[in-house]
């Protein structure tokens, strides 16, 4: 019999779904000392991991595991996410706030408050140049609803290689100049890893030119002062900023204030347990079978 420890700010949610398709040889347990198996959100286990002696898997809800992979750290289990129900959820969030932005919405808000009427002019998505750092399956996504919308779709990963037909270029992450030089729109998807900490930073911004800039990956990846500094400059004409170095932002954080930046709370894509325990099920019958568990985590990498 496996015993599974649930750590989640939703583990009702968790326990119900379970309840509802029991899974073989598998026991829920409170008790940490008993545990082999560990379905948490990061931040929250992270902290405990060494109350679980007998830990062989853990199964993050979440697609980062920053939390779970810094040195200091055990690292003597398998660690698996969840990938794949993430890529539409971004792709709502960007499209969402690039058309806003495109077609004045919030603009035209406040001027139906104070109850006039003037059109602004305006340019469509259709032509634009997107470019995505970070070519998974959410990157993947976002190309494919920006061919939708008839975008030009440009691809930055570590090695330059296309993953598949969605995008017109693929650059390697030495070449992000180049492919920064093209954009429109920016969107950042790439994991915490010491590659990607300040990956846009003052020479990376140098090559910007009045672009829309999103960060829905890790907030590592922005350097903040480097950042005020573009928008000054007219390198970034707004960023939306979805993840931060430090959650929740500090309430004293310039960032909140700023005109040209968008906040929101580390929403673009929440782990929803449905989802998350259709994985977690296939993954645990992998596990009943000593098979290779899917989107198992490479600790030496961070991802």
């Amino acid at each position: 019999m496996h015993k599974l420890a649930i750590v989640s700010w939703q583990q009702q949610a968790y326990e119900r779904l379970l309840a509802a398709t029991p899974l073989p040889l598998l026991e829920i347990t409170n008790d940490p000392k008993q545990a082999t198996i560990i379905l948490a959100d990061p931040p929250e286990i992270a902290a405990y991991l060494d109350d679980y002696p007998q830990l062989k898997w853990l199964q993050s809800t979440f697609a980062g595991i920053d939390a779970l992979t810094k040195p200091q750290l055990r690292q003597d289990y398998y660690l698996t996410n969840v990938r794949g129900c993430f890529g539409p959820l971004i792709a709502e969030y960007v499209f969402g706030q690039w058309l806003s932005h495109s077609r004045h919405f919030p603009l035209y808000s406040k001027q139906q408050q104070q109850h006039q009427w003037r059109p602004l002019p305006y340019q469509s998505i259709a032509g634009k140049t997107l470019v995505i750092i970070g070519t998974g399956s959410i990157g993947q996504h976002l190309a494919q609803v920006a061919k939708a919308f008839h975008c030009q779709v440009i691809g930055v990963n570590r090695h330059g290689n296309s993953p598949c037909e969605l995008f017109d270029r693929i650059y390697a992450t030495a070449q992000l100049s180049q492919a920064l030089e093209q954009a429109d729109v920016i969107v950042s998807v790439v994991p915490a890893t010491s590659d990607t900490t300040d990956l846009f930073n003052h020479q990376t911004f140098s090559h910007c030119h009045q672009a829309l800039l999103f960060n829905v990956g890790r907030g590592n990846a922005v350097n903040i002062a480097d950042l005020y500094q573009a928008l000054d400059r007219d390198q970034i004409r707004h960023a939306y900023l979805d993840v931060f170095k430090t959650e929740p932002l500090e309430q004293n954080s310039k960032l909140w204030c700023h005109p040209q930046i968008s906040i929101t709370p580390h929403i673009a894509a929440e782990s929803f347990p449905v989802q998350v325990i259709e994985i977690f099920k296939l993954n645990y019958i992998k596990w009943l079978n000593n098979q290779t568990l899917n989107y198992q985590i490479d600790f030496s990498k961070g991802y």
